[in-house]
């Protein structure tokens, strides 16, 4: 029987002295976690759960069979580790507070902002430049849209939208990340002076992609996306989508290190919105704090995306705001260092204003008995 082992924060502390102590911080940022769910399963179903607190974990630990308790040692390491900033040509990316990564499409079909800037470089580098003056720390420019039942893309064609402007805004000292699958696009990319590599299909799309961010030494993005080539979105069937995409997320980290790509390199995405329903992305914001325990920071992107429109009684993308920013601050609170918008002046007022309270709350000695 192959028995998993998962440790989930399940409570929260503004403070480490509201808690006495025993609170640790989450991935070395302003979250606080005093509580957590172990879990264990066995062949895709759950077989036990205990709540534990700081102080009681590592003698549950001591009682698993050896296995487990070397992988459950791993990640109550990894929930506290801190993560060393990202390094993006001049720019230095810290990684012990939220930061902004504002989303440029070149693209005439992207569900939110389609055409917008095809074929203008101009208009594009124009609210790129606006993005980084309102606050956005990376600037992800991708030319190939991924929502469901989007056209495929020639390569070439997407090359030919991304490079231009890469090159532009690299130039001009901006962090740049490239989103895309194909590994010429990638390669492409790079030359032209981009940073970070952000790909939907976690490497898999492509086999030449991931040799090539290992030989680049560039940081790379894996998201979670259930589907093949085709289509992304298919082929979304979980025991528990939780539990089933951070073991996903965990083999393809597995495969990023061995094909020589630096474990400090390495974020992950649980891709909300690919291949999900709308109770399933629900579930994995809730979860967020979980996927810490896999060691790498955590990009999350849900801005403007249909579950918003779903809530919202079907509000079209570009009136998703309000609910874009609900979730972009559920993601901070769960301790993600990167969040993906498209609003990036009121996201980034918005963590602004989070920051401000988390520290407050450090320096409120009244919560100390």
């Amino acid at each position: 029987m192959v028995h998993k082992l998962y440790i989930r924060p399940i409570a929260f502390a503004e403070s480490p002295q509201s808690e006495e102590g025993e609170a640790v911080r989450l991935a070395g940022g302003l979250v606080y976690a005093s509580r957590f769910a172990l879990l264990v399963r066995e062949e895709g179903r759950l077989v036990s759960r205990r709540r534990l607190s700081v102080p009681e974990m590592a003698d549950a630990l001591a009682t698993l069979p050896d296995e487990l308790a070397r992988e459950g040692e791993a990640q109550w390491a990894a929930l506290r580790q801190i993560h060393a900033p990202l390094q993006c040509g001049p720019r230095t990316i810290r990684l012990d507070q939220p930061q902004v990564m504002g989303i440029l499409n070149v693209t005439p079909d992207s569900f939110s902002d389609g055409g917008k800037f095809l074929d203008k470089p101009d208009a594009a580098i124009e609210h790129a430049s606006a993005m980084l003056e309102a606050g956005a720390a990376i600037i992800d420019v991708g030319g190939e849209s991924t929502r469901p039942g989007a056209a495929a893309v020639w390569e070439g064609d997407e090359a030919k939208r991304v490079v231009p402007v890469i090159e532009r805004l690299a130039g001009a000292g901006a962090a740049v990340s490239i989103d895309s699958r194909r590994s010429t696009v990638i390669e492409a990319a790079l030359a032209a002076g981009a940073h970070i590599v952000n790909d939907v299909s976690a490497l898999r799309h492509d086999p030449r992609s991931i040799e090539i961010v290992a030989r680049s030494g560039v940081p790379v993005v894996l998201m979670h996306a259930p589907g093949g080539a085709d289509d992304l979105h298919a082929d979304g069937a979980y025991a528990d989508v939780v539990l089933d995409v951070f073991d996903d997320l965990r083999e393809r980290r597995d495969a990023a290190l061995a094909a020589g790509i630096a474990r400090d390199r390495i974020l992950l995405d649980p891709g909300i919105g690919f291949g999900k329903t709308l109770a399933e992305n629900l579930a994995l914001i809730n979860a967020l704090p979980l996927f810490h325990a896999l060691g790498q920071p955590i990009l999350f992107g849900a801005s403007r995306k249909r579950m918003i429109g779903a809530l919202s009684n079907e509000a079209p993308a570009p009136q998703r705001m309000g609910g874009s920013l609900a979730v972009a601050l559920k993601a901070i609170d769960a301790g993600a260092q990167l969040v993906r918008v498209h609003d990036v002046a009121e996201t980034a007022q918005a963590f602004r204003i989070w920051r401000g309270l988390r520290d407050a709350a450090l320096t409120d000695f009244s919560q100390m008995t």
